[in-house]
């Protein structure tokens, strides 16, 4: 009988314990910047951009409409570490 308990008691912790963690976890927020040339790129954080800097934050899952975004003159940049953004093709840090 003690090892049945025993074997119950270290299950249910095993189970809160993940459960804990579970409730924890942060999902990873991610999205696609575009600027008004039509450059678009991952961030992984929703910076706030200065308005006359004019970029669109889109959610991550607008990266699979990039043939679209293609066939409408948008060009897809690579990710880039930092805060900037992307102006003719060129990073700009702030």
């Amino acid at each position: 009988m003690p090892i049945k308990t025993t074997l119950s008691s270290l299950s249910i912790a095993a189970l809160l314990g993940v459960g804990g963690l579970a409730a924890t976890a942060v999902p990873a927020a991610a999205y696609v910047a575009c600027n008004r040339a039509g450059e678009c790129w991952h961030v992984d954080h929703r910076y706030h951009y200065a308005p006359e800097v004019g970029i669109v934050l889109h959610p991550d899952d607008w990266y699979f409409h990039r043939d679209w975004a293609h066939d409408h003159g948008m060009v897809w940049r690579d990710h880039h570490e930092g805060r900037g953004f992307y102006r003719n093709g060129v990073w700009i840090t702030f």
